[in-house]
């Protein structure tokens, strides 16, 4: 018996593109997509990127090291998502810190932008301060960031 893969974005240049669908669950009584679950599409396409970046959030964890935690995100809706809609998460990094990096998601249906979100993600200890993003992390993103030059 083969098993299937579970989803995965790809990289195309300085941007990653990551397929959700919208389920029944992922949708209010009006059958529009919940606004809250933009957030959690943009988290897996984000988690998804440093996969595909060779950054293994797990392990960081594992050993103390810090995990990557939102700090600061600004969502504009501008059309509604609706039952069995594919939709394409893409994200860009904007601007890359010692301990943070600044990002551009966009969650969009075919030609139509649905939702834009500005964020910013900064890498802390596990007990919750800033802490220097490892150097070859950094390194990754900024190899990602380069791919459009």
């Amino acid at each position: 018996m083969t098993s299937p893969n579970p989803p995965g974005g790809v990289l195309d240049g300085a941007r990653h593109l990551y397929a959700v669908r919208v389920y029944y669950e992922d949708t209010d009584l009006s059958g529009i997509t919940y606004h809250a679950n933009y957030l959690r599409w943009f988290e897996r396409a984000r988690s998804d990127l440093l996969r595909l970046l060779g950054i293994d959030q797990r392990a960081a964890i594992e050993a103390g090291e810090g995990a990557y935690a939102l700090s600061e995100v600004n969502l504009k809706y501008l059309r509604p998502a609706k039952l069995d809609d594919d939709v394409v998460i893409e994200t860009r990094c904007t601007e890359l810190g010692a301990a943070s990096c600044r990002m551009h998601q966009v969650a969009r249906r075919g030609d139509d932008v649905l939702c834009e979100g500005t964020l910013r993600v900064g890498f802390i200890t596990l007990d919750g301060r800033p802490r220097r993003q490892p150097p070859e992390w950094r390194s990754a993103f900024q190899t990602f960031m380069n791919k459009d030059n």
